[in-house]
């Protein structure tokens, strides 16, 4: 048996609205808008999927995305002009810095890699 990663499926209550964000953030493009929106990476790999849900975001999210820029401060300065946060979940001293989309989801971006 053999699974391949399809998609990774983020609830928010604004669908459209938060896919467009991380297809502008991500230099993604759009494949789909039939009933939520759903982005690709022109180089392939797994889609975001975005639904809409009624519910509220009131923790932590239990599992996030991690990006690898090539340049952290510029990447995270550029994140925080299209909207995104810098956040504090009980970080301490690491090398990556915690962000949240629009709508309060965390994710990192971690140092440039060799």
């Amino acid at each position: 048996m053999a699974l391949r990663l399809e998609e990774v499926v983020i609830d928010c209550k604004d669908a459209q609205t938060l896919g467009r964000w991380w297809a502008d953030a991500l230099g993604w493009e759009i494949v789909d808008e039939e009933e939520g929106i759903e982005i690709r990476n022109p180089e392939g790999g797994p889609t975001l999927a975005f639904w809409n849900t009624p519910d509220e975001k009131v923790v932590k999210n239990r599992l996030h995305l991690d990006f690898v820029p090539d340049d952290q401060d510029a990447e995270v300065a550029r994140l925080e002009g299209l909207g995104a946060r810098r956040v504090d979940i009980g970080q301490v001293d690491v090398p990556w810095v915690v962000m949240a989309d629009p709508e309060g989801n965390e994710f990192c971006v971690l140092s440039a890699r060799e």
